[in-house]
């Protein structure tokens, strides 16, 4: 059962930042808020959200599970303007949701979960390097590199104490480091791993609003990018595998 109200820029966002990865989902309903978890379909990249009660205007619910088609999600609060209130009504064992926003009323038919990928498990990885930035800056950062190449070379250099982004494409070629003072934090612990540069777009679209993004880093290993939403009501972690270049 599931019975709320948010304002529709909170909601959107969430919807915004699992459509960066995936087009459906298992959302989870309890006391204390929603969560999912789910990974891309090329089995690269991860995405953990949860948004607590204290997001909504108003939020009753019971433990449950339920099959959301984010895509359409995402369309249909398109249509909510600045300020609106999003209405979300579920029954106990109910196939249908009732969605009210700017004066429409959808009726959505819920996906089948055994259909949906199940939720993964969350690796336990060792990311020693370590930086929170702005995530504006990252943002920058990343769409100056995809004008040069598909792909980004992210890292620490532990003895210059900076955080850079590495991109080369055939012929042209864009670096910037980041300073300690550019910084929120620094741990600088040598890091470099190469990433594709279409997940970490979208990604980027995403984390551009978060006033911090931890960034953790290894040596070919996955980038765990962790933030809040919802005015630190909500919170979203992204993994990203890299990218192994033949010899």
């Amino acid at each position: 059962m599931l019975n709320a109200t948010i304002d529709a820029d909170i909601f959107k966002e969430a919807i915004d930042a699992i459509s960066a990865l995936v087009p459906e989902c298992r959302l989870h309903t309890a006391e204390d808020g929603i969560s999912t978890r789910a990974v891309d379909t090329a089995n690269v990249a991860m995405i953990a959200l949860t948004l607590k009660k204290e997001a909504f205007d108003s939020f009753t619910a019971t433990t449950s599970e339920m099959g959301i088609d984010i895509s359409k999600m995402k369309n249909i609060f398109n249509m909510a303007g600045k300020g609106d209130l999003i209405s979300i009504e579920l029954p106990d064992n109910a196939q249908k949701m009732a969605i009210s926003v700017h004066g429409y009323h959808y009726s959505i038919t819920l996906l089948d979960t055994n259909t949906i990928r199940k939720d993964p498990n969350s690796p336990t990885i060792n990311l020693p390097g370590k930086v929170v930035i702005a995530g504006e800056d990252l943002n920058n950062a990343i769409k100056a590199a995809a004008v040069i190449s598909d792909k980004i070379a992210m890292g620490i250099n532990a003895k210059d104490e900076t955080f850079f982004l590495i991109a080369e494409g055939d012929t042209d070629h864009i670096q910037r480091a980041f300073s300690k003072d550019e910084v929120k934090s620094l741990v600088p612990a040598e890091a470099r791993s190469l990433f594709s540069l279409d997940y970490l777009k979208d990604m980027g679209r995403v984390m551009n609003k978060a006033a911090e993004v931890e960034v953790y880093l290894g040596i070919d290993h996955p980038v765990r990018f962790s933030f809040d939403i919802a005015g630190g009501n909500g919170h979203v972690e992204y993994l990203l595998a890299p990218r192994i270049e033949a010899d």
